[in-house]
């Protein structure tokens, strides 16, 4: 039985001899194809893998040029097709405002409730943009069913990455929700900024500041 496939083996390595680039990509494909459904459950797969490789091997010059980039930057999967999509009970969905009209969930967290954020800096120049932003907010709080939580966060960092500083600035809570409204709400910090002080006052030593100073001039 393994004759004949040892035979067509043998002259697919003779032919790769004389083949150009990337002509041999194709042979050596050509000649696996026939053993995928044999080897591999998932031939399919399998058969799209080498043809992208054979795509890809195509913008290479030659072959030693091919192999030297795949070897120093190679890839760490190839992607399969999407799906029938696997939801557990904890699963998350991300969502702007405008895209939401429309959709409903048990669970709403509308982010960055504060002014700069809603109404945006570019919404609040005159009356109708202000009215709009409002409309916005009002659009996120009802594509709530069950539970809405408003994050207003207490601090904003002006550089998204660390190692740029920790330079920030105070947010307030967007003007749409005066205090006349606060009582319908019920406020929840984490962690709670007093008991936080509290026990770091509690348990950070004393410091002499003027004493450190003076070391380093030593």
């Amino acid at each position: 039985r393994a004759g004949a496939d040892w035979r067509l083996f043998v002259e697919a390595i003779e032919n790769l001899r004389y083949s150009e680039w990337p002509v041999d990509i194709e042979r050596a494909r050509l000649w696996y194809e026939p053993h995928l459904d044999r080897i591999h459950e998932d031939s399919e797969v399998r058969r799209a893998d080498l043809i992208q490789l054979e795509q890809i091997a195509a913008g290479y010059p030659s072959r030693e040029r091919f192999l030297t980039e795949l070897t120093l930057d190679p890839p760490d999967a190839t992607s399969d097709q999407a799906g029938v999509p696997l939801l557990d009970e904890d699963y998350l969905i991300l969502t702007t405002i405008h895209s939401a009209k429309g959709q409903e969930w048990k669970s709403v967290y509308v982010l960055n409730v504060v002014d700069g954020c809603m109404p945006s800096d570019l919404g609040a120049g005159t009356s109708a943009e202000l009215e709009e932003e409002r409309r916005l907010l009002y659009v996120a709080m009802t594509r709530a069913k069950d539970d809405l939580h408003l994050m207003v966060p207490q601090r904003f960092f002006v550089h998204g990455q660390a190692a740029k500083g920790d330079r920030h600035m105070y947010a307030s809570r967007t003007r749409f929700i005066p205090e006349r409204l606060l009582p319908m709400f019920e406020r929840t910090t984490w962690p709670r900024a007093a008991a936080v002080q509290a026990s770091s006052a509690s348990r950070a030593p004393p410091i002499d500041i003027g004493a450190r100073m003076r070391g380093m001039w030593r």
